[in-house]
């Protein structure tokens, strides 16, 4: 295995909330509209300081789509995965984009989004404005 690079990102940054490893700028997020099975998750155009595993075909709530997760150079935490292409032809935008799961990252002022079983309960929305 070589040697790891991690570059540190200017600007308001998104971080992985184990090791605190720059992922994203907040410039590059497409959609904060996305969700996954612990809340919140964010479309972005382009991220940093990240592995790939292996691609695999996943039944999302949009159809089926060929993804494969995206892990934190830092700790190797899983903190989301990559679209690699979709069947349907209205979904095929999100090939070549990343979603980071918000509950694996840290918002651009450092804040954390609390997954809560409760539905009454809410998350950190400090960074949503």
């Amino acid at each position: 295995m070589g040697r790891i690079f991690v570059i540190t990102l200017e600007g308001k940054i998104y971080s992985c909330k184990h090791c605190q490893t720059h992922l994203a700028v907040r410039e590059d997020t497409i959609s904060k509209a996305f969700h996954c099975r612990h809340g919140k998750a964010y479309l972005f155009n382009k991220i940093a300081n990240f592995t790939v595993g292996e691609t695999e075909e996943r039944m999302m709530m949009t159809g089926v789509h060929s993804v494969c997760d995206i892990f934190c150079v830092g700790c190797g935490s899983i903190v989301g995965w990559k679209y690699v292409a979709a069947q349907e032809k209205s979904q095929r935008y999100k090939e070549g984009k990343f979603i980071l799961e918000r509950f694996q990252v840290l918002g651009p002022e450092g804040t954390l989004y609390y997954f809560n079983n409760n539905p009454e309960a809410s998350g950190s929305e400090a960074d949503d404005m």
